[in-house]
């Protein structure tokens, strides 16, 4: 994917409706909000990480980036690289350039413990993202914050990430 554009992009949030949870990932420059169906237990550790949350005992994604750690790699960055069929697909970027495939959902979970950037695929944000009103100031973004309490995950037409298409 060496002719890719990578447009950076933040996690603005997490909200569950009914039997899905969504994800919703911006790119603040074009005002494009990437909504991305995850599972709950995804959700929770999205959710979890971004409130900086530290579970007496590591989850799955603290563990990850533990081991990580350990050995000594750096987690230098995590894309969301494609969508197929509905299915959003991601990769570990390493700072030494190796990359892992990823489910978008756990990409992001871990992005959110190692603290690093995220990154979308233009062809993805083109594809999938709706386009929002935003400005830069913090007051703007906490007041989009408060818009996810009342949107629905219905309000978006895109399939789990986690889906049986991916596996």
């Amino acid at each position: 994917m060496t002719n890719q554009a990578w447009i950076p992009v933040q996690l603005v949030g997490v909200r569950a409706a009914d039997d899905e949870t969504v994800v919703l990932l911006l790119d603040g420059v074009a005002g494009l909000l990437v909504p991305i169906l995850v599972g709950r237990s995804e959700a929770a550790a999205i959710a979890a990480a971004q409130a900086g949350l530290v579970p007496p005992r590591p989850m799955t994604h603290d563990l990850l980036r533990s081991v990580i750690d350990t050995l000594g790699a750096h987690l230098d960055r995590v894309e969301i690289a494609r969508l197929e069929h509905g299915v959003f697909f991601a990769e570990l970027v390493f700072a030494d350039g190796r990359r892992v495939d990823s489910r978008a959902s756990d990409a992001i979970a871990l992005a959110q413990r190692a603290r690093c950037p995220m990154l979308c695929a233009s062809g993805v944000l083109q594809t999938a993202g709706v386009t929002v009103q935003v400005s830069p100031s913090e007051n703007d973004l906490e007041e989009f914050r408060e818009f996810l309490d009342e949107v629905s995950a219905d309000d978006f037409g895109t399939a789990p990430d986690d889906s049986p298409h991916e596996d």
